[in-house]
């Protein structure tokens, strides 16, 4: 994707430097570039340029993909900025807390899993009454015993 609003400088990084820089796979950063998470500029033999801001975005998306925000959710964040800029610890610290709850409830899903796997047993029955992490509560009891959710609800 060419940003036309900024043009190429001397001291671009090629996708193999953007990669050794940021710790990121080439293919990663093509990724990234066909999601619309970052841009780069096409040389006039067609080979793509990143300007070093790009390094910035992509600690970015890093570390939010570490908290365990989706892609999804970045590209959301990302669109917010003004003029498709580069994120500044003001804008993490405002991103950051959009996602606090939602990471507070994946911490609490965690640690109700961390508290319950060893009664889990990995048999695979996906509705077991006496099993804590398929069936909470027993949630599932109205429609019997058994893998309910792969044979499908009847009633």
């Amino acid at each position: 994707m060419t940003d036309i609003n900024r043009s190429l400088r001397s001291h671009d990084l090629t996708p193999g430097d953007l990669a050794h820089r940021s710790g990121v796979a080439v293919s990663a950063l093509h990724y990234y570039e066909r999601e619309g998470l970052i841009t780069s500029l096409r040389t006039a033999g067609n080979q793509r340029r990143y300007h070093r801001d790009v390094l910035r975005r992509v600690a970015f998306i890093r570390v939010s993909q570490g908290v365990g925000v989706s892609l999804a959710e970045i590209r959301d964040a990302l669109a917010t900025l003004p003029e498709g800029r580069t994120p500044t610890k003001a804008d993490w610290a405002r991103l950051s807390r959009t996602w606090r709850s939602a990471l507070d409830e994946r911490i609490a899903r965690l640690g109700r899993l961390r508290d319950t796997l060893d009664d889990c047993i990995g048999c695979g029955c996906l509705s077991l009454r006496s099993c804590s992490l398929a069936n909470p509560g027993d949630v599932l009891r109205e429609y019997g015993d058994g893998p309910v959710r792969l044979v499908g609800r009847s009633g």
